[in-house]
């Protein structure tokens, strides 16, 4: 099963199983918007726009998805809460902007949902501009961690869903260009974490780095 099929079954009900379950820890993780100005601000895998009421104020706002039918959600959601925010259809793993495009990239359960997480990683980091951030919600798996019946679920939730045997450290081992600014548990355990990555300024030659 795709995962544009798989998204355009669960759009209809998606919002009753995800929205009260996640509500205060997507407003956590927006609060690192606060303040962004007028910054362009990129949400890959937007889905149904849950994020879209708390966005602040200030920034232009782009949010893609690949499932049209959870496309329509947002743009409705949009246009209730009066939030102005460019809707598109693409895919996370392959982003149909140019590099160094927005200055932050805010990534809210989508990593542990397609199918390459590092692919998805690393076109973030392509289309952020060197000093940006990329604010990440997510669930993953601590490195040598066993979760052995989160492993072993993994392959069939991962049809129709979620995964939910990511290992994060793997995903930025990918990403040479990021950097850690915050990385701490959002609940679960620590399954779930906030995580916030900054985009390496690319030293200019002739200028020592300390």
């Amino acid at each position: 099963m795709s995962l544009r099929y798989s998204y355009t079954l669960w759009a209809p009900i998606y919002d009753l199983f995800v929205d009260r379950a996640f509500h205060d820890k997507r407003c956590e993780s927006l609060l690192a918007l606060r303040g962004a100005g007028h910054e362009s601000i990129l949400i890959p895998g937007i889905g149904s726009g849950l994020d879209i009421p708390h966005l602040p104020a200030g920034p232009s706002y782009t949010g893609i998805d690949l499932t049209p039918a959870m496309l329509k959600r947002a743009r409705s959601r949009a246009e209730q809460h009066r939030v102005e925010i460019k809707l598109e259809q693409g895919n996370a793993m392959q982003l149909p902007y140019a590099d160094a495009s927005f200055d932050r990239v805010v990534m809210h359960l989508i990593l542990a949902v397609v199918p390459k997480p590092e692919l998805a990683l690393q076109e973030a980091c392509r289309v952020l501009r060197p000093g940006g951030q990329i604010h990440i919600f997510d669930k993953f798996l601590r490195p040598s961690q066993l979760a052995p019946l989160r492993r072993a679920i993994s392959p069939l939730l991962g049809l129709v869903a979620t995964r939910t045997n990511v290992v994060f450290e793997q995903l930025l081992s990918r990403c040479p260009e990021l950097e850690v600014v915050h990385n701490r548990e959002a609940g679960g355990n620590g399954w779930f974490r906030f995580i916030d990555l900054r985009k390496r300024i690319p030293s200019q030659p002739g200028r020592e780095t300390v």
